[in-house]
């Protein structure tokens, strides 16, 4: 089974406690589109991708894989 970008950012969002509107502020984006990203709605571009690993503590390649679906 593929890794699914919506499933593990909220895995990643719970341990650390955050709510959307949390992790938006924390990203100066829209609520909406970290809304989207948990719906399924849409992906985060590579520069959001650059800013979720800096804010949430894990690394770019782990977001590009769940992003991606790229499993080894």
């Amino acid at each position: 089974m593929k890794p699914n970008f919506a499933r593990l950012l909220k895995e990643i969002m719970e341990q650390q406690g955050l709510t959307q509107v949390d992790l938006a502020t924390k990203l100066d984006m829209r609520q909406s589109q970290v809304s989207n990203w948990l719906n399924g709605k849409s992906l985060p571009g590579y520069n959001s991708i650059r800013v979720l690993s800096v804010n949430l503590g894990v690394s770019a390649d782990e977001l590009l894989e769940m992003h991606l679906g790229i499993s080894e």
